[in-house]
């Protein structure tokens, strides 16, 4: 495995390394020891698997609050998708920022997104299958999101927004307060 440096802060892009002959290759997708050696999450409680049936189907800006945060590891099992972070950390030097890569069934590029990270994803193909490993158990208390067309980021999708939920719809506009992300934790002199 191959550990790529993002413009954010913490996040990784994995790459494979096949070994390959006359039947094809053989790949490890993941590795607690190569994790470890990057100061990287090794525990994982879930793997999950989403399933978008429609071309430009957006899923996001998914995050849980603190004390509930998750690491995933995102790849693109089928079709293809663009698969965007941003990194909603205070403390961060890349706060506030965003960026996106192209996962696919042929790549096999698995994106590392740490905690205090939104992430979502837009499929570029129909029949679209991704799967996540992830560091800590659904608490739908603390599930968040924002906006995927907020001002506060300025991202920007590839393809028109197709099929979505009405809660990613629904998510509030992000506001930052007093140094950190209101979303991400309750500012006591906000409410």
């Amino acid at each position: 495995m191959q550990f790529v440096e993002t413009r954010l802060s913490g996040a990784w892009l994995i790459e494979l390394e096949p070994a390959r002959d006359h039947r094809g290759f053989f790949a490890r997708t993941f590795c607690t020891r190569e994790l470890a050696q990057q100061g990287l999450e090794t525990a994982f409680v879930q793997h999950s698997t989403s399933y978008s049936s429609t071309r430009g189907t957006l899923r996001g800006m998914h995050f849980q609050r603190a004390p509930h945060g998750e690491v995933k590891i995102v790849r693109c099992l089928k079709g293809a998708i663009w698969d965007v972070i941003i990194d909603l950390r205070a403390n961060s030097p890349t706060y506030l920022q965003w960026q996106g890569f192209e996962l696919t069934g042929e790549n096999r590029r698995q994106l590392y997104i740490p905690v205090g990270f939104a992430h979502g994803l837009q499929t570029l193909q129909d029949d679209t299958e991704v799967g996540y490993l992830i560091s800590a158990f659904h608490n739908p208390a603390a599930a968040s999101g924002v906006r995927y067309d907020d001002p506060a980021f300025g991202m920007a999708w590839p393809l028109p927004v197709g099929p979505m939920s009405e809660a990613d719809r629904a998510w509030p506009p992000f506001v930052a307060h007093h140094g950190h992300a209101r979303e991400m934790k309750a500012c006591s002199r906000c409410g």
